[in-house]
């Protein structure tokens, strides 16, 4: 695994909008900004974010993300996921967003703000013994980790908007650690270094190429994902693929798709815009011409 391992702790860069779809439409709405995470949750958090947004009264904004598979630890006065939350303002609290297999949707209206932890893929198990069974869930942090929900959000909430409001929720993090194995600690953490080897190596095309990546079993594999990750290594193979996709097409230039198609690993145009379609709800080329 050595050689896997020193992927680990990959400098993310700060700011990027990676899966986030159309995101220049985003940001004539909302501040966005993202935070490193401390090196004491090097492997397990990948970084922290925060948005603000502070819209008129008949305004309102539908951002669909197509997410990575990663946990979201928040805070804040945010709507829940979905098309049609209920009417705000949205009280103060702290959440748990579990791994999102479909297209993840938030509609802001109003004004609000929330600030998150987002897990590597891979890096929750190093606090939960099965990510799986958390999978599309959205609940008070109190159901997931010995937390107090409420004096969490108010210790995040008390510190001034940016960076420093990752303290609260790391110092909540780190010290769950503490009276965790420090075998499935370290398994989480291999989780992430194969996962990160995924998204960074478009050669990797298949579960088994991984696998001898990671120098293990495909079924070996497969249970590791399982349980730490939340969907099986294939998911995520596939999911980083259609990411590179929609980036590729939002600025809404011109695209070779059989070329981009056979660069990410599809057998050839029809599959990637199949995929892309049933995942996102829309074609690859009518994804593109919205962002004209």
């Amino acid at each position: 695994m050595s050689s896997v391992q020193r992927r680990v702790g990959t400098p993310t860069p700060i700011g990027g909008t990676r899966g986030i779809l159309a995101p220049g439409r985003m940001f004539t709405v909302v501040d966005f900004d993202r935070y490193p995470a401390p090196p004491e949750l090097e492997g397990l958090i990948d970084w922290f974010w925060s948005v603000r947004w502070d819209l008129s009264d008949n305004q309102r904004h539908r951002q669909p993300v197509l997410a990575t598979p990663a946990v979201n630890i928040s805070v804040g006065v945010a709507p829940p996921p979905g098309d049609d939350p209920p009417s705000g303002p949205f009280p103060l609290a702290a959440r748990f967003n579990g791994v999102t297999t479909d297209l993840a949707v938030r509609v802001l209206s109003g004004t609000g703000w929330n600030f998150a932890a987002k897990s590597t893929v891979g890096g929750f198990g190093a606090w939960s013994d099965d990510v799986h069974a958390l999978n599309d869930t959205h609940l008070p942090v109190g159901d997931v980790l010995a937390v107090d929900d409420d004096a969490l959000a108010v210790r995040v909430a008390d510190v001034e908007f940016g960076a420093r409001r990752a303290g609260p929720i790391g110092d909540e993090l780190i010290r769950l650690l503490a009276a965790r194995p420090s075998s499935r600690i370290a398994r989480a953490r291999e989780v992430s270094a194969v996962a990160a080897a995924a998204e960074s190596d478009r050669s990797i095309r298949t579960v088994e190429e991984l696998a001898a990546l990671g120098g293990i079993t495909v079924r070996t594999l497969q249970r590791m994902f399982g349980s730490c990750a939340g969907v099986s290594p294939t998911w995520v193979i596939r999911r980083f693929r259609l990411i590179e996709a929609a980036d590729a097409v939002r600025d809404g230039g011109p695209v070779d798709w059989a070329a981009l198609a056979a660069d990410l690993g599809y057998a050839d145009q029809s599959h990637l815009t199949r995929d892309f379609t049933a995942t996102l709800g829309i074609s690859p080329a009518a994804y593109a011409a919205g962002n004209r």
